[in-house]
């Protein structure tokens, strides 16, 4: 096994650049631009942040942990969120990460399943945590973040100056600290968009290998800067020499997110790189369609979540420069990138064409490093791999993928790492639980969540195909298709810049979207506003639209 810690990177860039920014954070809320345009933030530079993660990580074993114990993080996205979760994997600790937007009855089981020694939060989430009975069974070690204590609880001030105290020559030296490719690095809950939330399990060279495909795919320089939407995509940006600015938002509601102050900090750092959900690229590109506004720094941007419609990827294109392209990769959090696409490709005529013909979303071709292979459409679990599991290309199968950044298992779940995971003769490949078909140029086109398939008396809608064809119509926002008693409803929801729309002609309209593709969906529903995920506010919880098209129709 080799040795290895990501983190080191960090603290050999903060030799060779210890001035260079690190993290930059907003000092405070607020509730308006400043007159000049900039927003106060609180800035670390890279001698800093590796001082930081260096006290923390002696405090840290001081304070009574041992390698390999795990410790949930609560903290809002700020230079401690990005120092605590460095300190942690610096000596062998397991950080376990979740959204708080799952809400609490999925925190509660998150938190038994991953069986955590530590508890690491500020005062609110301690709070929860005894109010709920989180993890009481498990956790045995807890650090407030913040100026209260409960119940005598260690603060968080208190272990840092552990950490200071400490000599440099201590057993642990933190820069020794032996750490393999398969020790576990960190424990990331899925969305639990479809269903629970499952903690994955990365190893430090599942991290190491992702650092890298991310680098070459999308050509990330050290130096770059880089606007982070959602920080924990921006975690491992300091390991390769990136700064990061973390924007005044609600993280968890990206969505409602304010332009002005995205505007704002794209300005005032000059970012190069910014990544932002669908529905996040959707709010900007809205508020620039009648501005005249550029951003000549920004070189790339980066959506995921979901698929990102072209009428969004034409709005927000109007802030770039030209040649400037919005990148879509497509992954999961057990696997990531796993392929790529630019807007120059998608938003071109034949594969434009071919999406709201009913082909589906284009999403590019694998990574560097990611074999993808499409295989037959099944409920059930494969043990090992057959080639007569594969399919051809044109036909629509699962995606199943195989590569040293893909993770092995979900932590205390046998159950459903045995439903993910198909063994072969070096290795295995994941079932990414999604449904495409690859054509015959190598481009793979995405069709939906295969438990989100649409079961008909006649066969099998699949959800993306439909839905891109009705979303084409230009009072249109989304639509989601889902199956009550064996029939097919689409779902709609209109733009919300609609003024006093007719439902009854624009429901006219789509039954001839759907004649014209042959497609037997009958049945139209107007939904004020999609139930979407707590991540990236963009994946459509369909199951819940399901529920709720049911409770309005009687077949």
């Amino acid at each position: 096994m080799d040795s290895i810690n990501i983190v080191s990177a960090i603290f050999n860039y903060a030799k060779t650049n210890p001035d260079s920014l690190a993290i930059a954070v907003p000092r405070k809320p607020n509730k308006r631009i400043p007159e000049d345009g900039e927003i106060q933030y609180r800035c670390v530079s890279y001698e800093e942040l590796a001082s930081k993660i260096e006290n923390l990580s002696r405090g840290f074993m001081s304070f009574g942990f041992k390698k390999g114990d795990r410790v949930v993080m609560m903290l809002p996205p700020n230079i401690d969120f990005f120092a605590v979760a460095f300190a942690l994997m610096r000596c062998g600790l397991v950080p376990v990460l979740m959204d708080p937007g799952i809400g609490i009855r999925h925190l509660k089981n998150s938190i038994k399943e991953s069986q955590p020694i530590g508890f690491i939060g500020i005062y609110k989430a301690h709070l929860a945590r005894i109010i709920f009975g989180w993890g009481k069974k498990y956790i045995k070690k807890q650090i407030v973040i913040g100026p209260k204590l409960i119940f005598g609880k260690r603060s968080y001030s208190a272990v840092k100056q552990m950490g200071k105290s400490l000599s440099e020559h201590e057993d642990f030296m933190m820069g020794n600290y032996p750490i393999s490719t398969d020790d576990i690095a960190a424990i990331l809950f899925t969305s639990g968009s479809t269903g629970e939330p499952k903690g994955v399990v990365y190893t430090h060279g599942n991290f190491m290998h992702q650092i890298k495909n991310i680098q070459k795919t999308f050509g990330m320089m050290e130096g770059e800067i880089d606007l982070s939407t959602f920080p924990p995509f921006a975690l491992f940006n300091p390991t390769v020499g990136l700064s990061t600015v973390v924007p005044d938002m609600d993280p968890t509601k990206p969505a409602n997110v304010n332009p002005e102050k995205i505007i704002a900090a794209l300005k005032q750092f000059g970012i190069t790189t910014m990544f932002g959900s669908p529905a996040l690229l959707d709010r900007v590109g809205r508020y620039i369609q009648n501005r005249d506004i550029k951003i000549p720094t920004l070189q790339r941007v980066i959506s995921a979540g979901a698929p990102v419609p072209a009428k969004t990827m034409v709005r927000f294109s109007k802030l770039l420069m030209e040649g400037v392209q919005i990148f879509t990769p497509y992954g999961a959090t057990e696997a990531m990138p796993i392929t790529s696409i630019s807007s120059d490709v998608l938003l071109s005529p034949d594969i434009k064409n071919r999406s709201v013909r009913g082909g589906g979303v284009c999403i590019g071709k694998p990574v560097e490093g990611i074999i993808l292979k499409i295989i037959k459409i099944s409920d059930e679990p494969f043990e090992f791999w057959s080639d007569d599991l594969e399919l051809t290309d044109g036909e629509i199968g699962e995606i199943t993928v195989k590569g040293e950044s893909v993770t092995k298992a979900y932590f205390n779940k046998e159950k459903s790492t045995k439903l993910a995971k198909i063994k072969d003769q070096d290795g295995f490949y994941h079932r990414m639980g999604d449904l495409a078909y690859i054509d015959g140029s190598g481009l793979l086109w995405f069709c939906g969540r295969k438990s989100q398939r649409v079961k008909i008396k006649d066969g099998v809608l699949f959800t993306i195909p439909c839905e891109t064809i009705f979303n084409q119509h230009p009072q249109v926002h989304l639509t989601a298709l889902v199956e009550v008693n064996n029939k097919a409803v689409l779902c709609v929801e209109l733009d919300k810049e609609v003024r006093n729309p007719d439902e009854a002609k624009i429901k006219e309209e789509l039954s001839e979207y759907a004649k014209n593709q042959k497609l037997e969906i009958k049945t139209f529903l107007f939904h004020p506003s999609f139930p979407v995920d707590a991540r990236h506010n963009a994946k459509i919880r369909r199951e819940k639209l399901a529920l709720w098209a049911s409770s309005k129709l009687q077949f």
